[in-house]
């Protein structure tokens, strides 16, 4: 991905932090297939182009159940349309579907669009399991979060290219997001799970929460391990990581943890790149946080252990998807979220390091 153009209210970034070298994630039996299809993703543009993530973590052993993309195809197989836009003139929708190389064709929404302002009503699940994401309902406790239906994102604000092709990603401001309470094949209890998402690494505040994962069916705080997000901000008021952030965090209510520990987690650092690649996974008394430059080079693990005490082990994931708020509907986060995905199973770090490959073919 490259940047175009983004009307950013965020801080301005911070220089990031060194990462610390990698810990060995645990092994896999579907590492060598994965390996090999990191082999194809390196091989170039053109050939990415034929496969997306899911279908690496499919080949992984650990099938998308839920695959959001504004930007570009996620899967080879997927037909269908990417996300939905509505003008504010006539209240009329139009599906933004994908050109033959499988990134968004813009110019649908642009025609579209012309003369009035759009938003993004719904962003399609191509994984084949109907898990779109739609706009969050109020949550469910006596606070401001618990008025009405969450904001919709403005279509034209986070424009960016993939493979110099315009395209547009979905820009959260406070008081925005998409919630989907009624999934099919998301990960329960202590069922493993995985998830990436491509986010901007300039657009964030420290308020709660920028996610993108598991949550309560309910839009309401049912207790400790009830949600497993992926989150990207510099909402330090549970856990932190190395330096001032921004960080790769993980939203497990009632908390939101860099590590074992609840409050501190000195391997996870301050990361700042234009593109961000995001990475949340967990099993049963075990998860990791990984992440990377979208736009170049590897993966870094900056944690890989035991869940936090005190309500986490077992978890208790309920399924729902969220994105841009946290599983309470609070949301007062702000970031630019492009693509993302769930996995059925806890994927090998070789599966994720193939999906890092083919964003960094994307361009």
């Amino acid at each position: 991905m490259e940047h175009e153009m983004k009307d950013s209210t965020g801080p301005q970034p911070f220089s990031a932090t060194p990462s610390p070298a990698p810990r060995q994630g645990r092994k896999s039996i579907w590492a060598i297939g994965a390996a090999a299809v990191l082999l194809l993703a390196s091989a170039g543009a053109a050939r990415a182009a034929s496969q997306g993530p899911c279908d690496i973590y499919a080949a992984g052993g650990t099938p998308c159940v839920a695959a959001h993309s504004t930007t570009r195809v996620l899967r080879a197989a997927y037909t269908g349309p990417l996300y939905q836009v509505r003008r504010q003139s006539d209240n009329a929708t139009r599906d933004v579907t994908a050109l033959a190389s499988g990134i968004a064709d813009a110019s649908l929404q642009d025609t579209f669009c012309t003369g009035t302002t759009c938003v993004i009503t719904v962003i399609y699940d191509q994984s084949g399991r109907n898990n779109h994401l739609r706009q969050a309902p109020p949550g469910g406790f006596s606070g401001p979060a618990a008025g009405g239906y969450d904001n919709l994102a403005i279509a034209t604000s986070a424009a960016a290219t993939v493979s110099g092709k315009k395209v547009y990603g979905v820009y959260i401001a406070p008081g925005s997001g998409y919630r989907n309470n009624a999934t099919n094949g998301i990960a329960v209890a202590d069922q493993p799970e995985g998830m990436y998402a491509a986010i901007d690494g300039t657009h964030f505040n420290g308020g709660c929460c920028f996610d993108y994962g598991n949550a309560e069916t309910s839009t309401t705080d049912t207790g400790n391990g009830h949600m497993e997000t992926l989150y990207f901000g510099r909402a330090a008021g549970w856990g932190s990581g190395a330096g001032p952030g921004p960080w790769i965090l993980s939203d497990q209510e009632n908390g939101v943890f860099s590590g074992s520990s609840p409050r501190f987690n000195a391997n996870d650092p301050t990361i700042t790149h234009r593109f961000i690649t995001a990475i949340v996974k967990g099993e049963p008394n075990h998860w990791s946080i990984r992440g990377g430059n979208a736009q170049a080079g590897s993966l870094s693990t900056f944690y890989n252990g035991v869940r936090v005490s005190g309500g986490y082990s077992p978890m208790s994931k309920e399924g729902a998807i969220v994105l841009g708020i946290g599983g309470d509907n609070s949301h007062w986060a702000q970031g630019t979220f492009y693509e993302g995905a769930m996995t059925s199973g806890y994927p090998s770090d070789a599966t994720e390091d193939a999906v890092q490959a083919n964003l960094v073919a994307a361009a």
